[in-house]
């Protein structure tokens, strides 16, 4: 029974995986500290959906740095059980795990230049690892916020790019993205010219260039997609904050498409904050991506913004 089971499962999941190719939802999840289940989230099983988990952090709790030995700090209500059990019932879900944040508390998490790059990639390595395996992750994100004036250093794109490097090449993870906003393009710049083979997806947070209109977004996406690579760059949104809002942000997605920029996926801020509007978003733009419309009533609109 175990055998022809296991082959069944495994060939219904490369099914999704050649089916759900090239749309792609990734989320992050578990950072607000408010209650939150992957159960909660609308999921489309004709798209490639990502929950990025939120955070792992290279330091303690009292936010002294660790070398590289990450911990995971996300809402205790994802548990290694419920990553695994969820995963089971839904063969298009992927989950990753992001990669510093802005804060641990009250303290500002930044990356530093390690005494020993070597000994940094190992520890982190090694600790992620760790966190992969009890999870069942798949992938890695990183989003590191804050960095040393010193524009020069190169710790940052090296020490990133060879642990990415190593987690795919030993085969624990699959999938990696990376997540700048407008003060840090330039360190992920540098790590991307370096190591965009093992880079899958560029999750830009354009919500931070401060853009309200289709047309601004139009420019900010043409900017960042002259940095990065525009195959792989995902347009962005936060629930009920900064930049573009509302049903504007599937103007813009539309506006995007009608100028050449092949829209396969979108990245959204965050699953704990849509919660409350029933998940509007995350249900629009799984039908946008897969070229569905539907009026807002239908997709549960509740309270949302329109500018």
């Amino acid at each position: 029974m175990a055998g022809p089971s296991l082959v069944c499962l495994t060939g219904f999941a490369l099914l999704f995986c050649t089916f759900c190719d090239g749309k792609v939802m990734m989320e992050y999840i578990g950072a607000l500290g408010i209650p939150i289940s992957f159960d909660d989230v609308p999921i489309d099983p004709e798209i490639d959906f990502n929950f990025i988990l939120s955070f792992a952090i290279d330091a303690d709790r009292s936010g002294k740095y660790q070398n590289g030995k990450f911990s995971p700090y996300w809402s205790e209500d994802i548990t290694p059980s419920s990553v695994k059990s969820f995963k089971a019932r839904h063969p298009n879900v992927k989950v990753l795990a992001s990669l510093a944040g802005w804060s641990l508390g009250e303290k500002v998490i930044a990356w530093y230049k390690p005494r020993s790059n070597q000994a940094w990639i190992n520890n982190a390595f090694a600790s992620f690892k760790r966190i992969a395996v009890e999870y069942g992750l798949d992938g890695i994100d990183i989003d590191y916020e804050n960095f040393p004036r010193d524009r020069n250093d190169t710790t940052f794109a090296f020490c990133i790019g060879e642990l990415i490097t190593r987690l795919k090449e030993e085969k624990v993870i699959t999938v990696a993205s990376i997540a700048p906003y407008y003060l840090t393009v330039g360190p992920y710049v540098m790590l991307y010219r370096n190591y965009s083979g093992v880079i899958d997806y560029v999750n830009h947070q354009f919500y931070t260039d401060k853009v309200r209109s289709p047309a601004g977004y139009l420019l900010a996406f043409r900017q960042r997609a002259a940095q990065f690579d525009a195959a792989k760059l995902l347009p962005s949104y936060e629930i009920r904050g900064r930049g573009i809002q509302g049903d504007s942000f599937f103007d813009a997605l539309g506006l995007l498409r009608s100028r050449g920029f092949d829209v396969e996926g979108v990245m959204i801020w965050s699953a704990d904050s849509s919660k409350e509007d029933g998940f509007y978003f995350e249900r629009k733009s799984q039908q946008f991506l897969l070229n569905a419309t539907v009026p807002s009533e239908e997709v549960g609109m509740q309270n949302v913004v329109r500018t």
